[in-house]
Parts: structure tokens; sequence; C-alpha cells
């Protein structure tokens, strides 16, 4: 029997937002994040990340630095506030619809995502999928540094990362579908056997008619 994989991005393609940004903006809220201009900041980054030229060291390295001495346990409580407070109600009706009936399917879903791993996995486990690639980072005395453990899921590097896992599965896939929002994600777009773009960005939208790819408005 042929076993397609479903493949997801996270941001604005899963939920109607950013979980980097949602997350930086509930440190502001929290206190944890005391910068004058932090959120500023992200919201610079954040477009250049927009337009495919944000350099990843550089924005880790930013929204890294107010969880520098915070425990990794309590950085989780927190994660698990955010996501459950801020992330999930963005959640695209589309989006549990479909993963409500690949599940019902028994369909394998993954997704994979540009955010810190973290946040990643978190989400993925909520809203029912359980495999999930985001940017590992290394761990110094207890504590998430701001330096990536391996490839960063970003860019080309989503490629990279997807056929690593494809490696460790005791199974393989008739078919790559993916799905995404972002002209970062153009690498996997090309990877991919069939390829969705979820309110796309004009960027990517312009592949959309040559290549021959779906557009799906979620609202």
């Amino acid at each position: 029997m042929t076993t397609p994989l479903y493949v997801f991005d996270l941001d604005e393609t899963l939920i109607n937002g950013d979980c980097a940004m949602i997350w930086n903006e509930f440190l502001a809220e929290k206190g944890v994040a005391t910068a004058p201009d932090f959120l500023n900041e992200d919201r610079r980054l954040m477009s250049l990340y927009a337009q495919g030229q944000m350099d990843m060291e550089d924005y880790l390295a930013f929204s890294m630095s107010p969880l520098a001495s915070i425990p990794k346990a309590e950085v989780m409580a927190l994660v698990n506030e955010c996501v459950e407070l801020c992330i999930l109600p963005k959640l695209y009706p589309h989006a549990k619809q479909l993963i409500a009936q690949l599940t019902q399917e028994s369909k394998p879903m993954l997704i994979i995502s540009a955010s810190i791993a973290f946040l990643v996995d978190v989400v993925a486990a909520r809203i029912g999928i359980s495999q999930s690639i985001g940017i590992d980072l290394v761990e110094k005395q207890g504590c998430f540094s701001h330096e990536v453990l391996g490839t960063p899921s970003y860019r080309e590097g989503k490629v990279i990362r997807l056929e690593q896992w494809l490696e460790r599965q005791n199974q393989s896939f008739s078919e790559i579908h993916f799905y995404t929002d972002s002209i970062n994600d153009l690498p996997l777009c090309l990877f991919a056997d069939k390829t969705y773009l979820v309110n796309p960005c004009d960027q990517l939208a312009a592949h959309a008619e040559v290549r021959g790819w779906q557009v799906l408005s979620w609202g």
C-alpha cells in the first residue's frame, strides 16, 4: 500500500500568525523581555524574514537573549502557557479540519518550521501531529543558548532536515505533500511531489501558475 507523507510549515500556514513573534510578545508581556526596543527589533527582523533576507544566526542571538539565564524547565512552563493562551486559538479552522481528516485516514504528518524547536514541538503535539522539526538549540548549564544544534530548519535547511528525518524512518513514503505560505520554503516546495500554497506571500504566489501549485485561501 502506498503511503503519502503530509508535511506542513507552521507559521502563517497552520496558524494565523507567527509563533516566534507571538512568543516574543508573550515574553514582553510577562516582563521576561525587558529591552525597550525588543518588540520593534523583532518586527524589523521578521520583516526581513518575510522578504527571504533574514540572517538566522542574528535573529537567534537577539530573540534568545532574554532567556539566557532562565532554566529550561521555567522556559518550558512559559512555552506551554503561551501555546495554550496565545497560539492554539490562532489555528486555522481549515487546518484543524485537514489534520482531523488525515488523522482519521491514518496518514502520517510532520511539521517542519523555522521557529525554535521547543515551540514547534509543543504546538505540534497540541494540534495532533506527533512528528515535528524546528531549530534545535544547544543547551548550556541547564539553559537554552542561541547556538544552533545541527542544521537549522530554514530555507535549504528544511530540505536537509527532512531528508535526515526520512532516513530515520522505518517506512518509505510514496509522495510528499507540502503546505506553506513563505518564499523561504521555495527549496522544500521544489523538493516535494505536491505543493499547496496557503495564503502565500506575493513572491511565492508568483511560482504557483508556472509550477502548477494549488493556492488555498484559509481564513
